[in-house]
């Protein structure tokens, strides 16, 4: 039986993680509040981020600014795209 939880993003509820991405009470938060449809699009949209805006996992303001980045998209709020970046039409 698959978990599911009220996905703070999509305000519905859906399959959740397998277990926390993150350690410690951030993690135990995505865990219960966030559907695993949310993470893989937050996933995939970090990437294009670090890509795009060619930033360095090294350096403690890029790593502040896409933490910052993940709190709006799991929230649903508004969010940094790519420059540029213009969304598939389904």
């Amino acid at each position: 039986m698959t978990r599911t939880v009220m996905c703070r993003k999509f305000k519905e509820e859906l399959p959740g993680l397998e277990r926390p991405p993150y350690p410690g009470a951030k993690g135990e938060d995505i865990f219960n509040n966030v559907s695993k449809k949310a993470w893989d699009e937050w996933q995939s949209h970090q990437t294009m981020l670090i890509n795009e805006r060619r930033l360095n996992m090294m350096n403690a303001e890029d790593r502040k600014f896409l933490q910052a980045e993940m709190d709006k998209f799991l929230s649903g709020e508004e969010y940094a795209q790519a420059e540029g970046y213009v969304p598939p039409s389904a």
